[in-house]
């Protein structure tokens, strides 16, 4: 019997630089299987050709045969455009890794589906629409009726996620080709989409091609694992063959990149310190000890709330509570860790003690100083001391300035008597503190990768050397071995400047590693506080558990 997918000599190469290299893998049907690798190994390229979903630029190599009995077969690769659109969406369908780029954002939810279930199936429209309730119903929306005329802004990233799947569904496809779909999703959203995938997996008796950077996350849902370097092929195998036992450095690399609960006080092993066999050097970080006389940061009672204009389904204003009564203190050389689902307030929160927002109640402190009574200069001097580093390193750079520029830029806010000689140094010794080359100073963001850029922001909040810095979300959309790179890099900065921060992340296991105390959000409220240890291995709030529970990796820690 013919495997479902078998992928035969393939390659890809763009302007004469291959980034395929002769890959041969087959795809089983009824089963899951994962490609694992960083961001530029080819995994979604890969993927993508299957579907004939490479630019013209792209020269493709070999041969992806596709069979849908077991028993005759037909090449992806050499079918026409009028020949691959009846397999895209119908017997192969893909999720992609952003749901709010992959919908229309002027289509309803509903239509969007409605509208692939019309092109490959002969249905009426009542049909076709009761066809999309009963889908949405499938993939677990709530009120898929009235889910049906809602647009993607006014539903979660979860939500979004689960329509693309039902869209995904439509056709029944042989093959659901799944493309990093939970990167950069809460935990137990995550968990909800894995749970959700393997069930209709089973369900509709299909095979599933699940791409994805964590292998963390892989082992809760993949039977066969492909691991992917630098366009090629470099293990594979069952799961539990490739977990319990894994052949390649790389491979062992990718999996102690995440940060465990034995990695605290200690530097996270990276792919390089395999490359280069320094995984047995001395790995401990120097620690500040936390000055607890010393109390740089006092919130008591603070609120953010929001008033909702009537509508025509309530006269009424309703209030929305993003920060409801939140009451904290952060000490001298602490790293405090705020964690929570997305539209928890953690964001909202960070940034109204930035003063970027303002609140509606409470009181800020720092050194001392009430933050939310300051304004004009004094207010533009205070900001001196405290610096956020956001989640998305390329949306914060201008892609238009340097990174000299980008760098240099808040420096001369605050010294108008640098020279350029002067500052153009000191630029150069912040791109060295964040290991980056001072070849950097004369490119642009686009010329970096996502690590290199986060790099590039940290540099930028580092420029006028402040004592306080607010992570949002800082290293969650990044592969493991990067990620790993960037919290060495922020534990050698605290070690060097003994600096305090706010670190933000709905990740309970990067948290614990990182910081010395955890502050649990929900709803707009802290509902649990302990030290990282605390926290994590005791928790006392369900909520704290269920984020726990929800962690790939580590469940058995609340079993």
């Amino acid at each position: 019997m013919l495997p479902l997918i078998s992928i035969k000599d393939f390659s890809v190469s763009f302007a004469g630089q291959n980034v395929i290299e002769q890959i041969n893998v087959d795809i089983t049907p009824n089963k899951i299987t994962a490609i694992v690798g960083e961001s530029g190994s080819g995994k979604s390229i890969t993927s993508l050709s299957l579907m004939k979903l490479l630019p013209n630029t792209a020269k493709v190599l070999g041969n992806a045969f596709f069979s849908e009995d077991g028993n005759t077969a037909i090449d992806l690769l050499q079918l026409s455009n009028k020949q691959i659109a009846e397999v895209r969406g119908n017997k192969i369908s893909m999720i992609f890794q952003e749901p709010m780029t992959s919908l229309n954002p002027i289509i309803t939810c509903g239509v969007q589906v409605y509208e692939m279930i019309i092109q490959h199936q002969k249905l009426t429209k009542k049909e076709a629409k009761q066809q999309v309730i009963q889908l949405f119903d499938q993939v677990e929306l709530p009120s898929p009726e009235l889910m049906y005329n809602k647009y993607p802004h006014e539903i979660s990233g979860g939500q979004k996620q689960r329509v693309m799947i039902a869209m995904a569904l439509s056709c029944k496809p042989s093959l659901l080709i799944a493309d990093e779909p939970t990167t950069a999703l809460d935990v137990r959203v995550q968990k909800g989409i894995i749970t959700l995938l393997k069930k209709l997996q089973e369900q509709y008796k299909m095979a599933i091609l699940f791409i994805s950077h964590d292998l963390a996350l892989v082992k809760e849902i993949a039977d066969y694992i492909i691991v992917m370097q630098q366009g090629k092929i470099i293990e594979q195998g069952p799961s539990n063959e490739v977990f319990q036992n894994p052949k390649e450095l790389y491979t062992k690399a990718l999996l102690a990149c995440r940060p465990t609960t034995s990695d605290k006080g200690k530097k996270l092993l990276t792919v390089q310190d395999f490359i280069s066999s320094e995984i047995n050097v001395d790995r401990n970080v120097s620690i500040s000890e936390i000055d607890y006389n010393h109390e740089v940061l006092s919130v008591k009672n603070l609120n953010v709330h929001y008033s909702k204009a009537p509508s025509i389904f309530s006269k009424k204003r309703t209030i929305f509570k993003a920060v409801n009564d939140v009451s904290f203190k952060i000490y001298n050389k602490e790293i405090v860790g705020l964690v929570g689902e997305s539209g928890c307030g953690k964001t909202t929160l960070g940034r109204a003690i930035l003063q970027l927002i303002p609140s509606t109640s409470g009181s800020i402190h720092f050194e001392g100083k009430a933050l939310n009574e300051l304004k004009g200069n004094d207010l533009k001097l205070a900001r001196k001391e405290f610096q956020i580093v956001f989640q998305d390193p390329f949306g914060s750079l201008n892609p238009r300035m340097s990174i000299g520029n980008a760098i240099a830029e808040p420096m001369k806010l605050y010294n108008k008597d640098f020279g350029k000689k002067e500052l153009g140094e000191k630029v150069n010794e912040i791109l060295q503190k964040v290991a980056l080359p001072e070849s950097s100073f004369s490119k642009y963001p686009f010329q970096f990768s996502g690590g290199q850029r986060q790099r590039i922001c940290i540099a930028r909040a580092l420029a006028v050397n402040p004592s306080f810095f607010v992570f949002d979300e800082s290293v969650s959309a990044l592969d493991v071995s990067v990620q790993a790179q960037i919290l060495n890099l922020i534990q050698e900065l605290k070690a060097a400047s003994d600096f305090t921060a706010l670190f933000i992340s709905h990740d309970l296991g990067v948290v614990h590693y990182l910081c010395d105390r955890i502050l649990v959000m929900k709803a707009g409220e802290i509902v649990e506080e302990g030290t990282a240890q605390d926290v994590f291995f005791n928790p006392k709030h369900p909520y704290t558990k269920d984020l726990l529970a929800a962690q790939p990796g580590i469940t058995e820690i609340v079993a």
